[in-house]
């Protein structure tokens, strides 16, 4: 079969590989998409210290079971992968925390992942799609529509609140506007580009373009924004976290600059009673709720182009352009 393949930092190739043997535990599936994440360009890059070479990139997907020998799924299920694989038996997975897995390993850093024709994934990482729930938006629910379903609902989201979400028009923020509309917010979707503030206008109650945001956030509030998601990291926590009231949460998502440090200021975070919450991957649980927010029709997928394997470099440069992307990158299988 058909794979991207990394073989070291920096280097992959498009390649045939042997079609994946499954055992106890485990399902066959056949890739229908899968999808490109800024992850896989850190990967690339060499900040994944945990990555194995070789191994085939890739963490977000939707597919068709094909063989199976776990009996929770049979040929011709529609499912989706977590970001890990988890045990199922440790004290986090027995509490439906299968993200905080103590021995998960990752798809497409430590385990083989899904840009490929076949994949090998464990019963325990997979999660049926309903009927009602179009591939394009089952394969951007893991990683994406269900990770900042759990980050809301860790931050106590409540109807009528405003959300501020920075990187609007990117992968993550295009979506995240809409779950925090679905779960009733008021929101300010901020971009750096007029241009594609105009595929924002679509979705958010108000948009701002600049990188200087706060001041209009608490023009537009009163007293600034209930919470933000950063979903672009250091160049715009500052502003973030300037945007919020007192008492208000920012929830952590994007790391755009990783070996950029940023200096919080305590006293400010102190006195504003600021509460900053990371955020990292989707419960099987969170997987199951979005899809029903899915299903009513409240989450739509914005896609900035779909690719095949053989057109991966080309996929990839579109995601590492953000002058003009809006919205996730596909790879059809």
């Amino acid at each position: 079969m058909k794979a991207v393949v990394v073989t070291k930092p920096g280097v992959y190739e498009i390649r045939e590989v042997d079609k994946p043997v499954i055992n106890e535990g485990y399902v066959l599936i056949k890739v229908k998409y899968a999808a490109l994440c800024y992850r896989d360009l850190l990967q690339l890059r060499g900040y994944y210290p945990r990555m194995r070479y070789p191994v085939i990139l890739g963490h977000e997907a939707v597919g068709i079971v094909v063989d199976s020998r776990d009996p929770r799924f049979k040929p011709g299920d529609r499912v989706v992968p977590l970001l890990i694989e988890p045990d199922g038996t440790c004290q986090f997975c027995s509490r439906g925390l299968e993200a905080y897995c103590t021995n998960g390993v990752s798809y497409g850093e430590e385990v083989d992942g899904f840009f490929a024709e076949y994949a090998r994934v464990s019963g325990n990482a997979l999660v049926k799609v309903p009927n009602d729930v179009p591939d394009e938006v089952a394969v951007l629910t893991p990683c994406v529509l269900a990770m900042v379903y759990k980050g809301l609902k860790r931050a106590g989201l409540e109807p009528g609140e405003t959300v501020v979400i920075t990187g609007a028009s990117g992968g993550v923020g295009i979506h995240a506007i809409q779950v925090a509309k679905a779960l009733g917010a008021r929101v300010i979707g901020v971009t750096r580009s007029e241009v594609k503030a105009g595929v924002v206008r679509k979705f958010a109650d108000h948009v701002i373009v600049g990188a200087r945001f706060s001041d209009e956030v608490k023009r537009l509030t009163g007293a600034g924004a209930d919470l933000v998601i950063e979903a672009v990291g250091t160049p715009t926590l500052n502003e973030s976290l300037k945007s919020l009231r007192i008492g208000g949460r920012v929830v952590l998502i994007g790391n755009v600059n990783p070996d950029e440090a940023f200096s919080l200021r305590l006293g400010y975070a102190i006195l504003k009673d600021i509460e900053i919450i990371g955020n990292v991957r989707s419960n099987r649980s969170d997987i199951t709720e979005l899809f029903r927010l899915a299903g009513l029709g409240l989450v739509k997928p914005v896609v900035a182009g779909v690719y095949s394997i053989d057109e991966f470099g080309e996929a990839l440069s579109q995601l590492s352009d953000n002058s003009s992307r809006v919205g996730k990158v596909l790879i059809k299988i």
